[in-house]
């Protein structure tokens, strides 16, 4: 018997590309699989539509977005009381191998305290190109750094080995570990949640591993752009939690630096743009996260928040 597997992909106002992630990922040649669209309180037709598109595709909703770590709890509490084995996290704006999640299942398979598995990810528009091999982490304006990211693949990572941190844009979790340290923190809105996790996971033990085998292609950023004051203020806030929750003195001087030589560069580079806004968005936004209340780590999505919105649980489970 194959371990079972609830794959999650959320969705928030992203109907047709939600539509080209799901049309591949029903071709992926694992059969112990079952697909989930969480609807992350979606205001376009997205649910509808892919009710109609996709019957066989369980979707829940979320009344109300909260950000990505609301949305994937949601999911990941529902597979985890259905008995999941694992649970595949991912974006709605991915192409998919057909045999990447038999891939990454192969080789969670191979040792109990492989925590999460992430496959090796391209540009959807350049097919060859890297955009990340498994990550790292750092202490500086930004947390992440995608390994590979931008540079064209020679089989220069071709290679299974265990890695910082695994994209939240695909990653296959053993249930075990959220029965162990609890689900992904909802303090953060967008942005660094998926690293918050790893260093968890790590620090309780398991190991990520990045499976060279399993291949996607991401359409990068597509519903919340790159370098907008949007997404920039979270990059700033979500960093500076982290570092409140992680950092030694030594990486507060080095991020604080790094964030006060990075802020006028990136104002030049945007000034052409009329782009700056961005810039200000991020300082603004990491002083938001520098006074921003940090709760516990949620045991069980029921608990995240009093008084939270009914959810819709609707359409049938594909067998």
């Amino acid at each position: 018997m194959k371990p079972r597997v609830a794959g999650i992909v959320l969705n928030y106002n992203g109907r047709d590309v939600t539509l080209l992630t799901l049309d591949s990922l029903l071709e992926l040649d694992y059969a112990a699989l079952d697909l989930v669209v969480v609807d992350n309180g979606s205001t376009d037709d997205s649910f509808e539509v892919i009710s109609s598109k996709h019957p066989g595709v369980r979707q829940l909703r979320v009344a109300s977005n909260h950000g990505i770590s609301w949305g994937l709890n949601h999911g990941i509490q529902w597979a985890v009381d259905a008995g999941y084995d694992y649970v595949l996290l991912m974006n709605n704006d991915i192409e998919v191998e057909p045999s990447m999640l038999s891939e990454m299942v192969g080789l969670a398979e191979t040792d109990p305290r492989i925590g999460c598995v992430g496959p090796k990810s391209y540009y959807y528009s350049d097919r060859e190109r890297l955009w990340s091999a498994g990550g790292r982490l750092r202490f500086r304006e930004s947390v992440t750094r995608e390994r590979g990211d931008g540079e064209f693949d020679r089989g220069q990572y071709d290679r299974d080995e265990s890695v910082p941190y695994i994209n939240g844009c695909a990653m296959l979790v053993r249930r075990e570990v959220f029965e162990t340290i609890g689900f992904w923190d909802p303090v953060y809105y967008l942005g660094v949640e998926d690293a918050d996790f790893c260093v968890r996971m790590r620090r309780a033990g398991y190991r990520c591993m990045y499976a060279h085998r399993a291949r996607l292609w991401h359409m990068i950023s597509h519903s919340i752009g790159v370098y907008k004051p949007s997404r920039t203020f979270h990059t700033g806030r979500s960093t500076a939690i982290f570092l409140r929750k992680y950092a030694k003195p030594g990486n507060w001087l080095t991020a604080v630096g790094a964030l006060a030589l990075s802020a006028p560069l990136a104002a030049l580079r945007e000034l052409p743009k009329g782009n700056q806004a961005a810039v200000f968005a991020k300082l603004k936004g990491f002083r938001e996260g520098l006074k921003t209340e940090l709760p516990p780590i949620p045991e069980r999505y029921d608990d995240l928040l009093p008084g939270w919105e009914p959810e819709i649980d609707q359409g049938p489970l594909a067998t």
